[in-house]
């Protein structure tokens, strides 16, 4: 379990291991937004492990105020993209070795609509909205899947990405703090429309263990089964043009 917050991924972990009766569940840190602690992260998990079965790509920021990270960009370009992209390029070549392999990229319903902003990734130029950055950013999630699943096909990494549906957790934390008297008076029907956490799991899961998956490398799921996305996420030369530009974006920390 790689997460940012150490203290509370322990309680998780400690928890699993009563339920399972798995002790060997490890927590390790990594801050998605720093491209520094990816590469720490990688190089401690390469020098540890001999197989990497499943990356599930899971943690995100969602309609955060504009922030920039410590390399220089928008907060949730980096936290819901870069930072996976990075991560999972720097662990390929173990995902390689240990194929069959998969690579599970969580992303959104929320990429339609959604556009890669090309020419200003990070708000630099126009002004800063955080859902149109949302959509972005969940948008390069299956891009990133669709060029991934190009560029592994015949290794035995197969990638898939998907809508983990609408969850009750503090990912919305922002919403709320922004809009809270609309988020006070939609809270009750919401809250009975959204899925629990074990519920908003069940894709990922259904991603990472079903058997005979691998025809459908590179596509997108919702609720167990394949969805199709947005035409803006069949762009195969979007994908391509937003990988070119993510390797160098990461460029000094990909070797």
């Amino acid at each position: 379990m790689a997460c940012r917050d150490v203290s509370r991924a322990e309680q998780v972990a400690m928890e699993i291991r009563q339920s399972t009766g798995n002790s060997n569940v490890v927590v390790r840190h990594i801050d998605l937004s720093s491209l520094c602690s990816v590469q720490h992260f990688a190089t401690q998990f390469l020098s540890t492990e001999r197989r990497l079965d499943i990356l599930i790509n899971n943690a995100g920021v969602m309609m955060c105020p504009k922030t920039l990270t410590e390399d220089g960009f928008e907060m949730q370009l980096a936290v819901n993209h870069l930072g996976h992209f990075l991560l999972t390029n720097l662990l390929l070549d173990l995902l390689k070795s240990s194929a069959p392999s998969r690579v599970i990229t969580v992303a959104s319903i929320a990429h339609k609509g959604g556009k890669i902003h090309f020419n200003d990734l990070h708000f630099e130029k126009t002004p800063y909205d955080p859902l149109v950055s949302y959509r972005q950013s969940k948008l390069a999630n299956i891009l990133f899947t669709r060029e991934l699943a190009r560029k592994t096909r015949g290794s035995g990494v197969t990638c898939y990405c998907l809508h983990p549906g609408v969850i009750r957790t503090e990912l919305g934390r922002y919403v709320q703090s922004r809009w809270p008297l609309a988020s006070a008076l939609l809270s009750l029907p919401a809250l009975l429309l959204m899925k629990t956490p074990w519920q908003g799991a069940q894709t990922s899961i259904y991603c990472a263990v079903t058997p005979g998956l691998e025809e459908r490398n590179g596509c997108y799921f919702s609720d167990c089964r394949v969805m199709r996305a947005a035409p803006e996420a069949r762009d195969g030369l979007a994908a391509l043009r937003l990988w070119d530009v993510s390797t160098q974006l990461v460029d000094r920390y990909g070797n």
